[in-house]
């Protein structure tokens, strides 16, 4: 067993531990949560979000280091998409609950999202071979892609630098039938659609 736990390692290409890297940003900012959350030490809030896109930087990079050293694969494909559903799914929705989106409808859309950013990946991984026919090259994406959840963890950086997080989160809290939300969570219903959007198409760069 341990000689095939070394072989699977020697099996990775330099770009897979990239990827690992934007893995492990994204499991750092849920356990940076955590530590807010058990505390309300701001500065942890600060790392949560600092940590994705930080994660972000390890995707851009794991994709241009296989391209420069020829060595995309499946692998590859599969290790980036389990990583940017914990770096650009889990995470952003984690920091959204710690920020104070934590009623029944907020803690639903919540789910939705992550549940679209997964749906989307696996869209993409199944249909990537058939975007690339031609060219052997994917032109575009169907639906935003995941990483664009950045922009949601940036807000929140913004609403805590604010102070206008917890009790005092932007637009503040309705109560709708037997549970309450937050209007904000919204803005993460709207981000989930537009990645399962097939509409919605954007150029790879």
């Amino acid at each position: 067993m341990e000689r095939r736990h070394f072989t699977m390692i020697r099996g990775f290409a330099m770009a897979d531990w990239f990827t690992l890297a934007n893995a492990s940003c994204g499991t750092a900012a849920v356990f940076a949560v955590m530590w807010y959350l058990q505390g309300s030490d701001l500065r942890a809030f600060y790392v949560a979000c600092a940590l994705v896109p930080a994660a972000l930087v390890f995707d851009v990079l794991d994709g241009r280091i296989a391209r420069w050293r020829h060595q995309a694969s499946s692998l590859g494909r599969e290790l980036d998409s389990l990583s940017d559903v914990i770096s650009f799914g889990v995470a952003p929705a984690a920091i959204a609950y710690g920020a104070g989106m934590q009623g029944l409808w907020d803690v639903a859309i919540l789910l939705y999202f992550v549940a679209c950013g997964v749906s989307r990946l696996a869209r993409y991984n199944v249909t990537a071979e058939a975007m690339s026919a031609d060219t052997g090259k994917v032109k575009y994406f169907e639906g935003t892609p995941i990483p664009s959840s950045v922009l949601l963890v940036l807000m929140l950086a913004f609403a805590a630098w604010q102070g206008r997080i917890g009790a005092e989160l932007w637009f503040g809290v309705l109560n709708t039938g037997p549970a309450h939300f937050h209007p904000l969570v919204l803005l993460w219903a709207l981000s989930g659609s537009l990645m399962i959007s097939k509409t919605v198409r954007i150029p790879k760069l």
